[in-house]
């Protein structure tokens, strides 16, 4: 039987652009690609840099796209407080279940908050699921979970850290003190 022989070929790769946005609560890193956005969240310095340098030189570039560009305008919009709805293409991955979870938080109006068990009770699934995924959450306050809350009215854990959830609560006027 003849050796296997592996070619290198040229692979048509996916373009994500980025572009890091000032904002009240941080520096945010924004993400999109194939007209849709796909991730906004704190910008971090952390990981393995190797493989954080080889993902960027080949699939992330800091340039820029309709989508992002869209994007950027409407969180700048949302912090200035011209703007509670966002409209955008959102393309955040996840599992079935988590992207029901990310529908039921898309439904929860701007000013307002719902209870993990509350939510739970609407896509079906219990506090602890909905948890999980309210944490993979990777189209941070696009997808407000920010507005998620325990059932006793505590602000709970936040990938962003409970000062930026204490923020976005307090600018939508769903947190008075």
């Amino acid at each position: 039987m003849p050796a296997q022989r592996n070619r290198i070929q040229a692979a048509s790769l996916p373009s994500i652009a980025i572009r890091s946005l000032r904002a009240p609560v941080g520096v945010l890193e924004v993400a999109a690609g194939g007209g849709s956005l796909l991730y906004v969240g704190l910008a971090r310095h952390h990981g393995d840099v190797r493989f954080d340098r080889w993902l960027r030189s080949r699939f992330i570039q800091r340039s820029t796209s309709a989508a992002l560009e869209s994007a950027a305008l409407q969180l700048k919009q949302y912090f200035a407080g011209e703007r509670q709805v966002f409209d955008i293409r959102l393309d955040p991955g996840g599992t079935d279940f988590q992207r029901k979870v990310w529908n039921a938080i898309l439904a929860i109006p701007f000013g307002e908050t719902l209870s993990y068990g509350e939510l739970a009770r609407q896509v079906g699934g219990s506090a602890r699921a909905v948890g999980g995924a309210v944490g993979a959450n990777p189209i941070a306050i696009v997808i407000p979970c920010h507005r998620v809350i325990g059932a006793d009215g505590s602000l709970t854990g936040y990938g962003g850290g409970l000062r930026m959830k204490v923020w976005l609560l307090r600018h939508e006027g769903a947190l008075l003190t």
